[in-house]
């Protein structure tokens, strides 16, 4: 695995991103690797599930979150979606069941809270990117464009699958838009999940 990390001719020195950390490795990870390269790196933990009746281990899922932003020495935060999470993933999950189809909460998710609120939120917050630890490429497509007899250089931005066909996620962002993949970072598509954990070895 390389694990060399050019930090002197990143484009992106000092930016500021903000990174979903959901306290799991994958998500962690992302973070470091952005460091590395000398972005000015935000952490933000999400809460999205608020019921006593369920179990759910959002307490320990931020404290490992925190455990990781304090290791990165990088400022952290918790936001909580609940509400929205409740009203734009939950409810819509009921409703389809009702309807006799099959949900797919991760997709509605993406859309409305990962991509959706968050990532409005953390824009009007100062983030230049948002990142998360999803297992997707995004890549760049220059093309030229002939409109009313001029040539006009326009470029797209693409997701692609991840190198690690077991663990990718491509599926789950096919919603975003590219005034959204302008402002993405998915620091880890480019590494096998093995190759993550060696990373976050090499972090620690």
């Amino acid at each position: 695995m390389n694990t060399h990390f050019d930090t002197k001719n990143s484009q992106k020195q000092h930016q500021t991103v903000f990174v979903m950390m959901s306290g799991g490795v994958d998500s962690s990870v992302a973070a470091a690797l952005l460091k590395k390269q000398e972005m000015d790196v935000r952490g933000i933990h999400i809460k999205m599930w608020s019921d006593p009746a369920i179990p759910c281990a959002f307490k320990e899922d931020r404290l490992e979150a925190a455990r990781a932003a304090a290791h990165l020495d990088i400022p952290f935060e918790t936001w909580d979606f609940t509400k929205e999470y409740k009203d734009a993933v939950v409810e819509y999950m009921i409703a389809e069941y009702r309807a006799g189809r099959t949900p797919n909460p991760d997709v509605m998710c993406n859309r409305e809270i990962k991509f959706g609120i968050f990532f409005k939120k953390a824009l009007e917050r100062g983030a230049d990117y948002i990142a998360t630890g999803h297992y997707v490429r995004l890549t760049t497509k220059f093309e030229i464009l002939n409109l009313e007899s001029h040539k006009i250089p326009n470029s797209k931005f693409q997701l692609l699958v991840a190198r690690d066909l077991n663990k990718d996620q491509s599926y789950f962002l096919w919603t975003l838009t590219q005034k959204q993949l302008k402002h993405c970072l998915f620091p880890i598509g480019e590494y096998t999940k093995p190759e993550v954990r060696q990373l976050a070895r090499l972090f620690e």
